[in-house]
């Protein structure tokens, strides 16, 4: 009887907390200030600490990391995995300690577990649910003021997956970065998805040696302290504007998201669900042409005579593929900064972004940061206007297609302002 007391207190004490985070996520949510993605885990964590690998249990997850792509990624190969299983995932993007758990308390019934982590908590959470799978987008320079140096991170990335060695890695071997993660894992994937940012990969990350790019193969000058040449790994699975080819066959790829970085994020998704799920291919590929946003990205809001794309982006690497996205053919473009913590308040980033001719747009500098994004564009030699509210931005545009491109806090804030409106 000694012996059962304490395991009937831990047992006691998860109620505890799995009953007191389901009544604050229901108490969020009916009063309107926040959808509970969040209070229900930070709640559950602060009654007992070891609710995450509780509510795991042992069942199969995979983990979704890198500084851009992770949502997507997660939604793509979510839905590949529901084509068989049941399945729990953060979908709205609560990607740290208590958005995860509380993912876990409202996906406690399912099979499976998909989850997209912050780079900064992978370690963590892969001791806590030992995944049977980890996804490695990619490593770009993101909010310093919060992140930290990517080396730091990519070391951090490395020894998690050396301490979970059974683990499927799928990783991208275009990234230089994520190749140092992976390089030494087991058992690899490797992945062919792109890296349209290279500006933060300049240097081996084990050596400091200066890496090569040749086309699409790249390697560093010197070589390992094992002997080893660092050089980008051959790819099993590989993307390109026709479809994928992969070990379990060719397909062709036809998304509803824009952008060749998606089309990479989309085959990480597919090869993660057939190699370390065993998901047909054709399911898989299905499954993610049929994702078509995620939480708002890419959607089009209807406000008067105006269609308000939307479009996110957090850091340098970000915008530049964001800003390839941008409709030249549109009738206006806002592009709209905040300096929030969640952004990032270090808004130095803004001066590496390669602010492009917009052509005939009229383009409005908008958000809580506008005044550093009107110089930055002053000196982009941009026309534009400077008009601090979003929404003011909007109808100052023409009728007709607007763009409007955001970081964080600004996109989230603006598209819970249109909606209320439309």
């Amino acid at each position: 009887m000694p012996g059962r007391i304490p395991q009937t207190l831990r047992r006691l004490r998860s109620n505890v907390a799995t009953g007191a985070a389901t009544l604050a996520t229901t108490a969020s949510r009916l009063s309107g200030r926040g959808a509970g993605g969040m209070i229900g885990g930070l709640v559950a964590n602060a009654i007992d600490p070891t609710i995450m690998e509780k509510l795991g249990d042992g069942r199969p997850a995979v983990l979704v990391t890198g500084t851009n792509g992770k949502s997507t990624t997660t939604r793509m190969l979510a839905a590949a995995l529901r084509t068989t299983h049941q399945v729990a995932t953060n979908d709205g993007g609560d990607n740290m300690d208590a958005g995860i758990i509380s993912a876990l308390l409202a996906g406690k019934d399912a099979s499976h577990i998909v989850l997209e982590v912050d780079e900064l908590h992978v370690p963590a959470v892969a001791d806590r649910l030992r995944p049977q799978a980890l996804v490695l987008l990619n490593l770009t320079r993101d909010q310093l003021d919060r992140v930290g140096e990517i080396n730091k991170i990519e070391r951090a990335l490395r020894g998690a997956v050396m301490a979970h060695p059974d683990m499927v890695v799928i990783a991208n071997c275009d990234d230089v970065l994520m190749t140092s993660v992976a390089l030494d894992a087991p058992n690899v994937v490797w992945v062919a998805a792109g890296a349209g940012w290279t500006g933060d990969s300049v240097s081996c990350p084990r050596t400091g040696g200066h890496i090569v790019r040749e086309g699409d193969d790249w390697w560093a000058m010197k070589k390992l302290a094992d002997g080893r040449e660092f050089r980008r790994p051959t790819p099993t699975w590989t993307v390109t504007e026709e479809g994928l080819s992969s070990p379990a066959g060719s397909s062709s790829l036809n998304l509803q998201l824009p952008g060749r970085a998606n089309r990479g994020n989309a085959t990480q998704a597919i090869a993660a669900a057939v190699e370390g799920f065993d998901i047909p291919l054709d399911q898989a590929v299905a499954a993610a042409e049929g994702v078509d946003n995620v939480a708002g990205r890419y959607s089009t809001i209807h406000l008067g005579d105006r269609d308000i794309h939307l479009l996110l982006a957090k850091n340098p690497a970000g915008w530049q593929e964001a800003l390839s996205m941008v409709d030249r053919s549109a009738d206006g473009l806002v592009i709209a900064v905040n300096g929030q913590v969640a952004d990032g308040e270090d808004l130095s980033w803004l001066w590496d972004v390669r602010f492009e001719d917009f052509g005939d747009l009229s383009v409005m500098a908008s958000g809580e940061r506008s005044t550093d994004l009107d110089v930055r564009l002053i000196y982009a030699d941009i026309a534009h206007e400077h008009i601090p509210d979003p929404v003011k931005a909007i109808m100052a545009c023409p009728p007709g297609r607007i763009e409007v491109l955001a970081n964080y806090t600004a996109f989230r804030d603006l598209k819970k302002e249109l909606e209320n409106r439309g």
